[in-house]
């Protein structure tokens, strides 16, 4: 679990007992209240079953490094909280896993980054809904309100499948703002102001949001974005979007085209450009320009 959400529940009197590879992340989590160990086996010998272990470590292969460590020691009936960004398919095959040794995978879906340790996680949750339902206070007071930001949309796998469409839309909606923000920066003929222009549609346009106050403060501290790179990266989630999209034959332009842009923007020498200038030069006699 992440510095800001252990925090969050130590605020609402939740007793925390954490471990992380970094020993320098749980001298941090013992600052804030939390108690401390040195290992996973420490960390499941703190708690009284039935137990519940918090995961908050990057999908894929460490999850499943990390749930097997946790087998031989915990007891039927404890549950294990996936909230990271895995895959939901990877979800349901470490839930059938976890469920033959009677023990519950709750996965959470977890949106909220830096800002949740103030404005409260948006939390999608799926498992089996006894073991969520015990789990209600951490979720309440992991939320923006114990009645809001949160629930329990399904089964094993749903919380994760939720976040990752979650994470799609997020692609687009970025996307759109890049773009609209990037046409008004190349009208130089109206030196248009664009830290200006992002106030004001963050009071009463249908186009405000939170994404939109992102961008006020960030063009308020770099009007120009001086020194950054354009290079975005992603986390998986996006593909996962695009890929479930054509499994179920369900169109989805524009988080497909939203991360194709993510993948060109890492193209700093692109082979593809360049061969479009060639062919344009070879049928059509259009000049190349060459690199000094």
């Amino acid at each position: 679990m992440g510095a800001n959400m252990t925090e969050r529940l130590l605020r609402a009197d939740h007793t925390i007992v954490c471990f992380d590879r970094r020993p320098g992340a749980v001298k941090n989590a013992v600052a804030r209240g939390a108690q401390g160990v040195d290992s996973l086996a420490a960390l499941v010998g703190k708690l009284s079953p039935a137990r519940a272990v918090w995961l908050m470590v990057p999908a894929g292969n460490p999850v499943d490094d990390t749930i097997g460590e946790l087998l031989p020691l915990l007891t039927p009936g404890d549950i294990v909280v996936d909230g990271g960004n895995s895959n939901y398919k990877e979800t349901l095959r470490r839930a059938a896993l976890l469920r033959e040794r009677r023990l519950h995978l709750v996965d959470c879906g977890t949106s909220g980054g830096i800002w949740g340790l103030n404005e409260g996680y948006s939390l999608m949750v799926g498992g089996d809904p006894d073991a969520v339902e015990r789990l209600r206070p951490i979720f309440e007071a992991l939320a923006p309100a114990p009645d809001r930001g949160w629930g329990y949309v399904g089964p094993s796998g749903a919380g994760h499948f939720v976040k990752m469409v979650h994470n799609g839309i997020e692609y687009g909606l970025m996307q759109a703002y890049a773009e609209g923000f990037a046409i008004m920066q190349s009208k130089t003929d109206f030196q248009f102001d664009l830290t200006q222009i992002s106030n004001i549609w963050r009071e009463g346009s249908v186009v405000r949001s939170w994404l939109l106050d992102l961008i006020a403060g960030a063009l308020e501290q770099n009007p120009t974005l001086r020194g950054i790179q354009p290079y975005v990266a992603d986390s998986g989630e996006g593909r996962w979007t695009v890929a479930e999209a054509i499994d179920s034959d369900v169109p989805a332009p524009v988080i497909t085209l939203a991360l194709l842009e993510r993948l060109r923007s890492r193209q700093r020498d692109s082979f593809s450009d360049k061969l479009l200038a060639v062919m344009r030069s070879e049928f059509g006699g259009h000049a190349v320009k060459h690199e000094e």
